[in-house]
């Protein structure tokens, strides 16, 4: 079983205030490995793949076991292809999206950051959403804001959040539903009582 939250928080821990680097140096390794043909899992596979990565960084082989890694210059550089190797010496490269995602999370959480998904009928224009960046992050008391958009046509107007666990659906086609589950309810409320003539008095 894959504990990506221990994964997470042992890159974050061991890089300390270096982890946004060693994020970014992960970001710019995986394309490239998720290229290399065939399988990738397994201790002669994780030690091939560590000497391309390095080479390709242009750092020297380890000599130093690993203990003198934290003491160099190229610390995120050099843990992120000790990481990567980890991952597919123990054969769980296979779930490096979602840990890259959930490593983002981790560092955005420690720093306030809020993560929204937008998603509107047509491009939200610039000043739209700057406001719209602008109250979440007065509502939330957030020290920034990372707004992802997205173009949904189907939502017909208005737009759809998504901060956290909560969502707000400010679209057109969500009122149209609020509207009709509305009346259905109604409807279902004014059978029950023997029809809305005898429910309204009339």
């Amino acid at each position: 079983m894959f504990h990506g939250e221990r994964w997470a928080s042992a890159f974050i821990n061991t890089l300390g205030e270096n982890a946004d680097a060693g994020l970014a140096c992960l970001r710019a390794m995986v394309p490239p490995v998720k290229a290399v043909p065939g399988a990738l899992f397994g201790r002669g596979a994780g030690l091939r793949l560590e000497r391309l990565l390095r080479d390709a960084a242009g750092l020297r082989a380890r000599t130093d076991g690993g203990s003198g890694a934290a003491d160099r210059a190229d610390k995120p550089i050099e843990y992120a292809i000790r990481f990567i190797s980890l991952l597919v010496e123990k054969d769980c490269f296979r779930h490096i999206d979602p840990l890259l995602r959930k490593i983002e999370k981790k560092l955005d959480d420690a720093k306030g950051i809020l993560d929204v998904s937008a998603e509107s009928a047509s491009s939200m224009d610039s000043g739209f959403e700057e406001n719209l960046r602008r109250m979440i992050k007065e509502r939330t008391g957030a020290a920034g804001i990372k707004m992802r958009t997205k173009v949904v046509p189907e939502l017909l107007g208005g737009y759809r959040l998504r901060i956290g666990g909560f969502s707000i659906d400010a679209s057109l086609k969500g009122q149209l539903k609020k509207m009709a589950d509305e009346l259905a309810a109604v409807s279902s409320a004014a059978a029950g009582t023997g029809g809305l003539r005898s429910a309204g008095g009339f």
